[in-house]
């Protein structure tokens, strides 16, 4: 028998590759993973949920993408098989890839995270778990594992906590719209202590109602500490980020909310203990302090207590006779001054002598009345004679007359015409005339 070598058998089998019509071109669909992205040719898997396959990406090929390929992108691609020879490894060379359906949800949950992102909603302050719950709602399917984890869970560690289940698709179409409206259910009734939202692993489609935007904002919106236990350990959902608490699996969820019953009766009996301990020594403390006072000389002679006291109040009653005594001698003593200025000036004869002044005024006011009238008369008689030496009259009476025409003084022979009528006024009376010649002055006087 002829043996082979690993090389020609290697050939062989790439020849066959090669040459074979249906893997020439090869269309496959899968999940990218050990995917790194490298400077020249790229090198990852594609895999689905039973095996995977390496692929080899030439940069030329690489370069016309028109998206980034990313761990967990769901990808269909079109390349050839064929073997490498080196370590006898079947490998696919991808010509063309182009996102599958997850890998365009995948896109849609890093649009979405980086939203929520930008708007601060992963990083709201986290709600603290009650220590000791009453009441747990947990949002699930009721025929799944997860409720029977959780149930089997609290019941071991915590019995006491009431377990209500809120029916609730996990996944297709309605379950966004059934998780929101549980979560308004359970806020709506008001008395539970902490939700639980979760379902089993599966494929990023399975996982697709906790990455919609209503439940997250339903989950940040909730007034109570949620819990999200949603996928295995690895998956991480929108609801995740946004939940108060994450939870790896649905038994960590339930351990998460609620303590060990055990334990903590263990903890409050010790706490019970230490307590007894202290409020024994508390008594003893007590009780020996209360010994010392009892022995103490203020029991014994308890007169002491007050010696000192007695002694100041005999010496502030002292002080305060001596002040009082002080006090009446010095109000005393201002009363006699008082009194004395007050007789002094006493009303009646203020008011006397004020009387007595009135009337010496009154006296001089007359006085100077009659005076200055006597001398308002003198002057007024004076002033008569005065008037009397310049009137008209006087130096009429002295053959002197006035002429008016149209009774106008005349001043002047110029102011005169012949025919004209003219009133010639005496002491005793007037005389009417009539001009009938004018005689002209050489000086400038004129005479009628």
């Amino acid at each position: 028998m002829e043996y082979l070598t690993v090389s020609a058998l290697t050939k062989y089998l790439k020849r066959k590759f090669d040459a074979d019509p249906y893997l020439e071109k090869v269309f496959l669909t899968g999940e990218i993973s050990n995917f790194r992205l490298r400077p020249n040719h790229q090198y990852f898997n594609i895999k689905d949920d039973k095996a995977k396959i390496s692929a080899v990406m030439f940069k030329n090929a690489f370069r016309k993408l028109e998206f980034q390929p990313e761990e967990g992108m769901k990808v269909m691609v079109v390349g050839r098989i064929s073997i490498y020879e080196t370590t006898g490894n079947y490998q696919i060379y991808i010509d063309q890839m182009q996102p599958d359906g997850i890998g365009a949800l995948y896109q849609a949950y890093e649009q979405l995270k980086k939203k929520l992102d930008a708007e601060g909603l992963f990083r709201l302050p986290k709600k603290s778990l009650p220590k000791f719950p009453k009441r747990i709602a947990v949002l699930t399917s009721p025929s799944g594992a997860v409720i029977r984890d959780i149930i089997t869970t609290t019941k071991r560690r915590y019995p006491i906590a009431q377990i209500v289940l809120f029916p609730t698709v996990v996944q297709g179409d309605k379950a966004a719209d059934d998780v929101v409206r549980n979560i308004q259910r359970v806020q709506k009734m008001g008395n539970f202590d902490t939700v639980i939202i979760g379902r089993g692993g599966g494929s990023i489609e399975d996982l697709w109602p906790f990455n919609e935007e209503r439940v997250a904002r339903a989950i940040a919106s909730c007034d109570l500490p949620v819990i999200s236990s949603v996928g295995h350990e690895t998956d991480t959902t929108i609801a995740d980020l946004v939940a108060d608490v994450r939870a790896a699996t649905p038994t960590a969820a339930a351990e998460l909310a609620v303590p060990v019953l055990t334990e903590e009766i263990l903890r409050i009996e010790e706490k019970q203990a230490r307590l007894q301990q202290a409020y024994i020594r508390q008594i003893q403390r007590k009780q020996e302090r209360f010994q010392r006072v009892q022995n103490s000389y203020i029991f014994r002679q308890p007169e002491r207590l007050y010696e000192a006291q007695s002694i100041k109040l005999d010496q502030l009653n002292q002080r305060m006779h001596q002040t009082l005594q002080r006090l009446v001698y010095e109000k005393e003593k201002a009363y006699t001054q008082i009194n004395y200025r007050l007789q002094q000036s006493a009303p009646v004869a203020k008011v006397k002598e004020t009387k007595q002044e009135v009337e010496y005024l009154k006296e001089r006011l007359q006085k100077q009345i009659w005076q200055i009238l006597s001398k308002k008369q003198q002057a007024f008689e004076q002033t008569v004679q005065a008037l009397d030496l310049l009137s008209p009259l006087k130096i009429m009476g002295r053959g002197y007359s006035y002429t008016t025409k149209d009774e106008k003084v005349i001043k002047s022979v110029h102011e005169l015409a012949k025919e004209d009528q003219l009133n010639i006024h005496y002491k005793d009376g007037q005389v009417q005339t009539r001009v009938v010649e004018i005689e002209e002055d050489k000086d400038g006087r004129g005479d009628i």
